[in-house]
């Protein structure tokens, strides 16, 4: 299901900026994984503080192909950093039940 898309102005290449990061990290917040085709050091770690595994792909791929991916590994024996993802679901959902 497509919830939305958020466009960002401005130069977004890795320039030492991290003031730019911020707006970002909150429009993801909610997300358990992200796929990037790169990402700087100051950007992996705050993503990866906010419970955020980034994934890095090798060339642009299509979402429906990365999801079809996603389904896969979930259907198998996910890794651990997906089952570390799954556990961050269950626990938002969880907070919000209370």
């Amino acid at each position: 299901m497509f919830l939305k898309a958020v466009e960002f102005e401005g130069d977004l290449k890795e320039d030492g900026n991290d003031d730019k990061l911020a707006p970002k990290i909150e429009a993801i917040k909610d997300c358990a994984i992200l796929y990037v085709a790169a990402i700087g050091g100051a950007g992996a770690a705050r993503v990866v503080t906010n419970k955020i595994h980034p994934i890095k792909v090798n060339k642009p791929e299509s979402i429906l192909v990365l999801l079809e991916k996603l389904e896969h590994a979930l259907k198998g024996t996910p890794p651990p950093w997906l089952r570390k993802a799954l556990a961050k679901d269950q626990r938002r959902t969880f907070e919000l039940d209370e």
